[in-house]
Protein backbone atom coordinates (compact mmCIF):
# COMPACT_ATOMS: atom_id res chain seq x y z
CA UNK A 1 0.00 0.00 0.00
CA UNK A 2 1.41 3.32 -0.96
CA UNK A 3 0.32 7.05 -0.06
CA UNK A 4 0.77 10.10 -2.15
CA UNK A 5 -0.78 13.42 -2.31
CA UNK A 6 -2.34 15.17 -4.81
CA UNK A 7 0.43 18.02 -6.21
CA UNK A 8 0.11 21.28 -5.24
CA UNK A 9 0.40 23.44 -8.33
CA UNK A 10 3.77 25.70 -7.34
CA UNK A 11 2.44 28.64 -8.82
CA UNK A 12 0.06 28.92 -6.07
CA UNK A 13 1.63 31.17 -3.61
CA UNK A 14 0.18 32.06 -0.23
CA UNK A 15 -0.42 36.28 -0.19
CA UNK A 16 0.30 37.79 3.33
CA UNK A 17 -3.70 37.85 3.69
CA UNK A 18 -4.28 33.93 2.94
CA UNK A 19 -0.78 33.04 5.37
CA UNK A 20 -2.11 34.64 8.93
CA UNK A 21 -1.53 32.53 11.74
CA UNK A 22 0.87 30.33 9.87
CA UNK A 23 4.80 31.16 10.36
CA UNK A 24 5.78 29.23 7.17
CA UNK A 25 3.03 30.80 5.20
CA UNK A 26 4.41 34.08 6.38
CA UNK A 27 7.50 33.36 5.25
CA UNK A 28 6.91 32.32 1.86
CA UNK A 29 4.27 34.85 1.19
CA UNK A 30 6.71 37.68 2.04
CA UNK A 31 9.27 36.48 -0.03
CA UNK A 32 6.91 36.19 -3.11
CA UNK A 33 6.14 39.80 -2.66
CA UNK A 34 10.03 40.53 -2.44
CA UNK A 35 11.65 41.64 -5.68
CA UNK A 36 14.89 40.78 -4.05
CA UNK A 37 14.32 37.08 -2.97
CA UNK A 38 16.89 35.07 -3.86
CA UNK A 39 15.49 32.20 -6.78
CA UNK A 40 16.68 29.24 -4.88
CA UNK A 41 16.09 29.84 -1.76
CA UNK A 42 12.10 30.56 -2.96
CA UNK A 43 12.18 27.53 -4.33
CA UNK A 44 13.04 25.39 -0.59
CA UNK A 45 10.96 27.36 0.89
CA UNK A 46 7.99 26.39 -1.87
CA UNK A 47 9.31 22.83 -1.13
CA UNK A 48 8.73 23.23 2.49
CA UNK A 49 5.55 24.31 1.55
CA UNK A 50 4.43 21.29 -0.52
CA UNK A 51 5.67 19.02 2.50
CA UNK A 52 3.71 21.28 4.67
CA UNK A 53 0.85 20.60 2.42
CA UNK A 54 1.62 16.44 2.51
CA UNK A 55 1.79 15.88 5.90
CA UNK A 56 -2.32 18.41 6.26
CA UNK A 57 -3.56 16.00 3.82
CA UNK A 58 -2.16 13.20 5.32
CA UNK A 59 -3.47 14.22 9.11
CA UNK A 60 -6.83 15.27 7.50
CA UNK A 61 -7.05 11.60 6.14
CA UNK A 62 -5.97 9.70 9.01
CA UNK A 63 -8.62 11.85 11.03
CA UNK A 64 -11.61 11.43 8.98
CA UNK A 65 -10.49 7.23 8.51
CA UNK A 66 -10.72 7.45 12.30
CA UNK A 67 -14.18 8.67 12.12
CA UNK A 68 -15.59 6.32 9.56
CA UNK A 69 -14.31 3.13 10.41
CA UNK A 70 -16.97 2.38 13.14
CA UNK A 71 -19.81 3.34 10.52
CA UNK A 72 -18.47 1.08 8.02
CA UNK A 73 -20.69 -1.96 8.01
CA UNK A 74 -19.91 -6.04 7.96
CA UNK A 75 -21.13 -6.77 4.50
CA UNK A 76 -23.65 -9.84 4.20
CA UNK A 77 -22.52 -12.66 1.86
CA UNK A 78 -24.82 -13.33 -0.92
CA UNK A 79 -22.53 -14.77 -3.37
CA UNK A 80 -22.16 -18.38 -3.41
CA UNK A 81 -19.40 -20.86 -4.98
CA UNK A 82 -20.78 -25.05 -5.76
CA UNK A 83 -18.58 -27.79 -5.90
CA UNK A 84 -18.84 -30.06 -9.24
CA UNK A 85 -21.84 -31.87 -7.25
CA UNK A 86 -23.85 -28.57 -7.11
CA UNK A 87 -23.22 -27.76 -2.88
CA UNK A 88 -22.83 -24.76 -1.45
CA UNK A 89 -18.80 -25.10 -0.66
CA UNK A 90 -17.96 -21.38 0.37
CA UNK A 91 -20.05 -17.82 0.75
CA UNK A 92 -18.86 -14.31 -0.02
CA UNK A 93 -19.62 -11.07 -0.38
CA UNK A 94 -20.37 -9.77 -3.89
CA UNK A 95 -18.67 -6.64 -4.80
CA UNK A 96 -22.15 -4.94 -5.70
CA UNK A 97 -23.65 -5.50 -2.35
CA UNK A 98 -20.01 -4.05 -1.22
CA UNK A 99 -19.91 -1.51 -2.94
CA UNK A 100 -23.38 -0.35 -2.15
CA UNK A 101 -23.02 -0.54 1.50
CA UNK A 102 -20.11 1.82 1.59
CA UNK A 103 -20.68 4.06 -1.26
CA UNK A 104 -22.77 6.69 0.92
CA UNK A 105 -20.36 6.44 3.77
CA UNK A 106 -17.42 7.32 1.97
CA UNK A 107 -18.79 9.87 0.59
CA UNK A 108 -19.98 11.57 4.05
CA UNK A 109 -16.39 11.49 4.89
CA UNK A 110 -15.12 13.14 2.19
CA UNK A 111 -13.43 9.94 0.42
CA UNK A 112 -13.31 8.80 -3.34
CA UNK A 113 -12.41 4.73 -4.28
CA UNK A 114 -11.83 4.23 -7.81
CA UNK A 115 -10.12 1.57 -9.73
CA UNK A 116 -7.89 1.21 -12.61
CA UNK A 117 -6.88 -2.51 -14.53
CA UNK A 118 -3.84 -3.91 -16.69
CA UNK A 119 -3.94 -6.74 -18.71
CA UNK A 120 -1.34 -9.26 -18.91
CA UNK A 121 -0.80 -12.64 -20.25
CA UNK A 122 -3.99 -14.56 -19.17
CA UNK A 123 -3.86 -12.05 -15.29
CA UNK A 124 -5.08 -8.84 -14.61
CA UNK A 125 -3.55 -6.52 -12.22
CA UNK A 126 -6.11 -4.26 -10.53
CA UNK A 127 -5.26 -1.38 -8.13
CA UNK A 128 -7.82 0.65 -5.89
CA UNK A 129 -7.06 4.17 -4.74
CA UNK A 130 -8.69 5.54 -1.81
CA UNK A 131 -8.84 9.74 -2.09
CA UNK A 132 -9.69 12.15 0.53
CA UNK A 133 -11.16 15.47 -0.52
CA UNK A 134 -7.74 16.68 1.77
CA UNK A 135 -5.70 15.25 -1.15
CA UNK A 136 -3.99 12.52 0.50
CA UNK A 137 -4.31 9.14 -1.50
CA UNK A 138 -3.74 5.44 -0.49
CA UNK A 139 -3.24 3.13 -2.74
CA UNK A 140 -3.15 -1.12 -3.42
CA UNK A 141 -2.60 -3.62 -6.24
CA UNK A 142 -3.58 -7.15 -6.68
CA UNK A 143 -2.36 -9.44 -9.90
CA UNK A 144 -4.84 -12.05 -10.89
CA UNK A 145 -4.88 -15.00 -12.82
CA UNK A 146 -7.90 -14.39 -14.75
CA UNK A 147 -10.74 -16.78 -13.78
CA UNK A 148 -11.44 -19.52 -16.53
CA UNK A 149 -14.07 -21.78 -13.96
CA UNK A 150 -17.24 -22.61 -14.98
CA UNK A 151 -16.70 -22.48 -18.67
CA UNK A 152 -16.89 -18.92 -18.65
CA UNK A 153 -16.36 -17.26 -21.83
CA UNK A 154 -13.12 -14.25 -22.37
CA UNK A 155 -15.59 -11.34 -21.36
CA UNK A 156 -17.17 -12.94 -18.39
CA UNK A 157 -13.58 -14.19 -17.50
CA UNK A 158 -12.57 -10.98 -17.38
CA UNK A 159 -15.43 -9.36 -15.86
CA UNK A 160 -15.42 -11.81 -13.24
CA UNK A 161 -11.55 -11.48 -12.11
CA UNK A 162 -12.01 -7.58 -12.19
CA UNK A 163 -15.27 -7.64 -9.83
CA UNK A 164 -13.09 -9.99 -7.65
CA UNK A 165 -9.95 -8.04 -7.83
CA UNK A 166 -11.85 -4.95 -7.09
CA UNK A 167 -14.03 -6.00 -3.89
CA UNK A 168 -10.23 -7.68 -2.45
CA UNK A 169 -8.58 -4.11 -3.02
CA UNK A 170 -11.51 -2.42 -1.27
CA UNK A 171 -11.62 -4.28 1.15
CA UNK A 172 -7.33 -4.08 2.52
CA UNK A 173 -7.89 -0.38 2.18
CA UNK A 174 -11.15 0.01 4.49
CA UNK A 175 -10.54 -3.01 6.18
CA UNK A 176 -13.52 -4.71 5.74
CA UNK A 177 -15.08 -7.43 7.16
CA UNK A 178 -18.38 -9.73 6.13
CA UNK A 179 -20.31 -11.88 8.28
CA UNK A 180 -18.69 -15.48 7.52
CA UNK A 181 -15.17 -15.19 5.96
CA UNK A 182 -14.79 -17.42 2.96
CA UNK A 183 -13.64 -21.04 3.92
CA UNK A 184 -14.10 -24.49 2.99
CA UNK A 185 -12.59 -25.96 6.51
CA UNK A 186 -13.67 -26.09 10.18
CA UNK A 187 -13.16 -22.54 10.58
CA UNK A 188 -14.49 -20.95 13.90
CA UNK A 189 -18.58 -20.50 13.21
CA UNK A 190 -18.62 -22.74 10.88
CA UNK A 191 -21.78 -25.02 11.57
CA UNK A 192 -20.66 -29.19 11.92
CA UNK A 193 -22.75 -32.05 11.58
CA UNK A 194 -24.44 -33.59 13.99
CA UNK A 195 -23.45 -36.93 16.16
CA UNK A 196 -26.47 -38.36 14.70
CA UNK A 197 -25.03 -37.68 11.25
CA UNK A 198 -21.51 -38.41 11.70
CA UNK A 199 -22.74 -42.18 13.00
CA UNK A 200 -25.18 -42.25 9.42
CA UNK A 201 -22.27 -41.54 7.43
CA UNK A 202 -19.84 -43.89 9.60
CA UNK A 203 -22.60 -46.73 8.76
CA UNK A 204 -22.10 -45.64 5.20
CA UNK A 205 -19.08 -46.16 5.34
CA UNK A 206 -18.97 -49.14 6.50
CA UNK A 207 -21.20 -50.40 4.46
CA UNK A 208 -19.47 -49.20 1.08
CA UNK A 209 -16.29 -51.06 2.57
CA UNK A 210 -14.56 -47.75 2.62
CA UNK A 211 -11.73 -46.31 5.08
CA UNK A 212 -12.41 -43.74 7.23
CA UNK A 213 -8.94 -41.66 7.70
CA UNK A 214 -9.11 -41.84 3.64
CA UNK A 215 -12.73 -40.93 3.48
CA UNK A 216 -11.61 -37.95 6.20
CA UNK A 217 -8.53 -37.33 3.82
CA UNK A 218 -11.26 -37.03 0.50
CA UNK A 219 -13.16 -34.81 2.40
CA UNK A 220 -10.40 -32.35 3.45
CA UNK A 221 -11.84 -33.03 7.25
CA UNK A 222 -9.63 -33.83 10.20
CA UNK A 223 -12.48 -36.63 10.96
CA UNK A 224 -15.76 -37.21 10.65
CA UNK A 225 -17.29 -35.07 13.15
CA UNK A 226 -15.41 -32.08 12.13
CA UNK A 227 -17.42 -31.88 8.29
CA UNK A 228 -19.22 -28.78 7.69
CA UNK A 229 -22.90 -29.15 7.77
CA UNK A 230 -23.68 -27.86 4.60
CA UNK A 231 -21.49 -30.91 2.80
CA UNK A 232 -23.36 -33.71 4.47
CA UNK A 233 -25.37 -34.16 1.62
CA UNK A 234 -22.12 -34.74 -0.76
CA UNK A 235 -20.80 -37.05 1.64
CA UNK A 236 -23.81 -38.91 2.09
CA UNK A 237 -24.72 -39.20 -1.98
CA UNK A 238 -20.92 -40.34 -2.69
CA UNK A 239 -20.94 -43.41 0.25
CA UNK A 240 -24.19 -44.64 -1.50
CA UNK A 241 -22.79 -44.05 -4.88
CA UNK A 242 -19.84 -46.36 -3.10
CA UNK A 243 -21.86 -48.75 -1.75
CA UNK A 244 -24.27 -49.54 -4.77
CA UNK A 245 -21.59 -50.33 -6.90
CA UNK A 246 -20.20 -52.40 -4.13
CA UNK A 247 -23.51 -54.30 -3.76
CA UNK A 248 -24.12 -54.57 -7.37
CA UNK A 249 -23.46 -58.00 -9.01
CA UNK A 250 -20.41 -58.36 -11.10
CA UNK A 251 -20.57 -59.07 -14.62
CA UNK A 252 -20.05 -62.38 -15.83
CA UNK A 253 -16.58 -62.80 -16.99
Amino acid sequence: MSGEVIPHDPGAVPTVAEAQGDPLLTMIARAAADPATDIAKFERLMSMYNDHLEREAHRAYTAAMAEMQPELPEIEEHGEILDKQGEVQSRYARWEDQQAAIKPILAKHGFSLTFSSTDGDNKIAITAKLAHRAGHVEATSKELPLDTSGSKNLVQSHGSTVSYGQRYTAKLLLNLTSRGEDDDGVAAGTKLISDAQAEALQLLIERAGADTERFCKFLKVPSLDQLPARRYRFAERALMDAAAKRQSPRSPP
